[in-house]
């Protein structure tokens, strides 16, 4: 079996897909075409789905009392984009009824720019975070983003 070794640049993308996976399944619930009624979500939960996913990356990641500091700037990061995640699908959400279709596409967008802005923000914080880990930490952080371990958990954490 041929093992893979990953750059740096190809270990902050598969970091960044933590916020990804999340902000991506929002932007796409609330792309343009698809029945909204079916879509809406309640206020904050994707913040909550965020504090959740964060516990477990802890967890998971074995996060020491010496990197907490960097891992609070990580959380702190992904809290925020949740924050404007959640306004952003809620504005859409509210106002679902009265949109044309440039309102829409319009609307699309701003959620797609406030998921690259997250995803921006948070490589430096998660990158900084990763260079501060150990080596098996390094390990189940690549084996995290690469395998999908977050989404599987989540269809854990769903299914209680």
């Amino acid at each position: 079996m041929k093992t893979f070794k990953l750059t740096n640049n190809q270990l902050i993308h598969a970091s960044a897909r933590l916020v990804t996976s999340v902000t991506l399944a929002t932007a796409l619930a609330f792309a343009p075409g698809l029945t909204f009624a079916a879509t809406t979500t309640d206020k904050d939960a994707h913040e909550d789905r965020t504090e959740v996913r964060i516990k477990d990356m802890h967890t998971k990641l074995k996060i020491t009392q010496v990197q907490e500091a960097k891992w609070a700037k990580v959380t702190h990061t992904m809290l925020d984009d949740a924050k404007i995640m959640d306004a952003l699908t809620q504005a859409r959400a509210d106002h679902a009824d009265d949109m044309n279709a440039i309102d829409d596409l319009k609307s699309y967008g701003e959620i797609v720019e406030a998921h690259a802005d997250g995803i921006k923000k948070l490589t430096p914080v998660f990158a900084d975070l990763y260079a501060s880990m150990s080596d098996a930490q390094k390990k189940e952080a690549d084996t995290f983003f690469r395998k999908g371990e977050h989404k599987n958990s989540e269809k854990k954490s769903i299914g209680k």
